[in-house]
């Protein structure tokens, strides 16, 4: 086999010649096959004619000269007319040799008319064989100079098995055909009735062949034409590809194939629901409706993770009108871009109201639901990263905390019907500012729940999203294609998980369920070790994990220490007091918090303790207020340290010596 191999590669090196003719202009190609044609044509007649007599030192005539040269002239003529130098040869598919044959036919047709109207003296069967010669060298040279640019392009390519030998697989192949970055050695299938047979050229093999064809070919990747499948199914496979060295990529799913906003060719990295220990928990669209369809809806933070998920699942369920609030004029411009160019595919009604603005200004949040008359509010304004809020702690929590209050009092102000905040697991006994400031939220909207008014407030917390901004997901791939380290904060780190996608309509249908300060909860299954996943991921992207038992690995996992604020595991619940829903994995938390009047004085003292930067009041008004808060270490704020070092702190408190409460005393009229 490899002598085998060096052959071919130096016959390769003797046929350069072609690859600096594929470089010239496209006209002198042409030009050139048509040459080539020119010197065909007499060839196979001489061919036929040596054929036919059984002899090479035949007579030939003038009339036969004459005969040939008009032959040649003429079938020139029709080859150009019939288009048989437009093909692309290295591409040349079916058409093209339709082509080549129309045009010999031609071609053999003046030749016998030539022929039987000339007294040449050569055979009357002499056409007949010119003909299948003409095929031969004519097509034949076609043929030939695609085969090696095939070749050269396969010896190139990236050898794959295409996992899944139905329609999709064969779609695929027949996509990757004339590609130049992909080989494919054979297609892999559980089906048996599938396995050994060969569709269009490839044969089909069992999974338990896989480790040895892998080795065998030297494939570096496998792609997975499984688009219909489930998802436990797809795990199975990716599980049973994780302990070889191949990256694992994949076509785009069944959905998004049907609905044409992909196709078969686009091939990309496995999808990040497939990391899951769970199947996606399948949503129920007339709950989402209920909130919804024929409403207007504000989203407040719409251009982050979730904001835009949300708002990309809501234009879905028809509203009547969306309102997009973000504080970033980027992230908002593009959010707004993707929906109009999805409102229009849809031919949808909706309207689509961006507006730029911060939900601590009270003033202009009260102002928007006032304005459009909003029936139903997702809050997911929020700074979510734990390192980051645990270093500029005055603007954390009063993003988190104050922001909710004030998008929640002009809710109740207005008589929005539902009021639905986005939450976290962090929130429950939570060691980060973070975390402690998006409990005290949700304690907020408690408060607000126990008061009279029609808004329905509800709380839904979840774990960790999967591809989110701040998501290990992405930071492991961008790691891994960096060359590593891949960075764990602690070998035993675990956490909940589930997909943007899952997350958005967690959130829409939860509001269905509202009674009044509910705290929702998702049913998400099993946690997932991060140190695990990393290794996972490491080992799909086609590498192997660099460790002591393995030295000679590509990538090594790296433990850097847990981060200030981070916990080892995540919780969903403070306590045991669970019920259940009208869907089989939505729970309801039956939570006890503080009364409101007494969590309203605190908060006079907490927005006046961010206002100041003093970090240490910030943090004992959480320790008063969030059950099971623990604070390690000192919290610190970098904007009021470094105003501190350069003794501005107290000029600032002398310019504004009074801090303005956001709460008046009671609780706001009503109209």
């Amino acid at each position: 086999m490899n002598k085998l191999r060096r052959i071919l590669h130096r016959l390769i090196d003797y046929l350069s010649p072609i690859d600096k003719a594929a470089e010239l202009p496209r006209n002198v190609k042409q030009t050139l096959m048509l040459m080539v044609d020119l010197f065909c044509i007499p060839l196979a007649i001489w061919l036929s004619v040596a054929l036919r007599w059984g002899k090479t030192d035949f007579p030939i005539g003038p009339m036969a000269y004459l005969a040939v040269a008009t032959t040649i002239v003429v079938s020139a003529a029709l080859f150009l007319r019939l288009g048989l130098y437009r093909a692309v040869i290295r591409f040349m598919g079916q058409q093209a040799i339709l082509a080549v044959l129309k045009a010999v036919s031609v071609s053999t047709l003046v030749f016998a008319l030539c022929l039987y109207t000339m007294d040449t003296a050569l055979p009357r069967s002499t056409p007949l064989l010119y003909f299948a010669l003409a095929i031969v060298l004519i097509g034949g040279s076609r043929l030939g100079i695609r085969a090696y640019y095939q070749h050269k392009l396969k010896s190139m390519a990236d050898k794959v098995i295409i996992y899944g030998a139905g329609a999709s697989g064969r779609q695929l192949l027949t996509s990757l055909t004339h590609s130049d970055e992909y080989h494919p050695i054979c297609f892999v299938d559980d089906d048996q009735k599938l396995q050994g047979t060969v569709i269009n050229g490839v044969i089909v093999h069992s999974p338990e062949n896989l480790a040895h064809i892998v080795r065998k070919f030297e494939v570096n990747q496998v792609l997975l034409a499984m688009p219909s499948a489930g998802r436990e199914h797809r795990r199975k496979v990716i599980n049973r590809l994780v302990g070889l060295p191949v990256y694992v990529k994949t076509i785009p799913d069944f959905a998004s194939l049907i609905q044409g906003r992909a196709s078969i060719a686009q091939i990309q990295d496995i999808d990040i629901e497939d990391l899951l220990g769970r199947d996606p928990v399948p949503p129920h669209p007339e709950l989402i409706d209920r909130c919804v369809a024929n409403k207007t809806v504000l989203v407040t933070g719409a251009g982050g993770s979730i904001g835009s998920e949300l708002c990309r699942q809501i234009i879905n369920h028809k509203p009547a009108e969306l309102i997009l609030f973000e504080a970033s004029e980027y992230a908002l411009y593009q959010i707004e871009q993707e929906l109009r160019s999805g409102l229009a595919a849809m031919h949808s009604p909706c309207r689509l109201t961006p507006l730029l603005g911060s939900v601590k200004d009270k003033r202009l949040i009260h102002r928007v639901m006032s304005a459009f008359e909003v029936q139903t509010v997702y809050h997911a304004a929020a700074h979510k990263h734990v390192p980051l809020v645990e270093y500029n702690v005055a603007e954390g929590v009063s993003n988190n905390v104050f922001g909710t209050a004030n998008a929640a009092l002009a809710a109740l102000q207005n008589n929005v019907e539902r009021f639905v905040l986005v939450s976290t697991d962090k929130a429950v006994r939570p060691t980060n500012i973070m975390g402690a400031s998006k409990r005290l939220a949700e304690i907020v909207l408690q408060g607000l729940a126990a008061k009279p008014g029609n808004t329905q407030f509800s709380t839904v917390r979840f774990g960790n999203v999967l591809g989110s901004s701040g998501s290990v997901v992405p930071l492991f791939r961008q790691q891994i294609s960096s060359g590593g380290p891949v960075t764990v904060t602690h070998a035993e780190i675990i956490r909940y998980f589930m997909t943007i996608p899952e997350a958005a309509q967690l959130v829409l249908q939860c509001g269905a369920f509202a009674e009044g300060g509910d705290v929702f909860v998702l049913d998400m299954g099993e946690p997932v070790r991060i140190i695990d996943l990393a290794r996972r991921m490491v080992r799909l992207m086609g590498y192997e994990v660099k460790d002591e038992n393995n030295p000679q690995g590509e990538i090594e996992i790296k433990v850097t220490g847990l981060r200030p604020g981070e916990k080892l595991y995540e919780e969903l619940l403070l306590g045991d007091n669970v019920s259940g829903t009208g869907h089989p994995m939505i729970m309801r938390a039956e939570e006890e918090y503080p009364d409101y009047d007494v969590v309203q004085q605190y908060l006079i003292s907490l927005e006046a303790a961010c206002e100041q930067g003093d970090c240490d009041s910030i943090r004992a008004v959480l320790l008063e207020l969030v059950q099971g808060f623990s604070s390690r270490g000192p919290v610190a704020d970098y904007l009021w340290e470094r105003m501190a070092q350069n003794n501005k702190v107290a000029r600032v408190a002398a310019e504004d010596p009074k801090v303005q409460p956001l709460f008046p005393t009671g609780v706001p009229t009503r109209k």
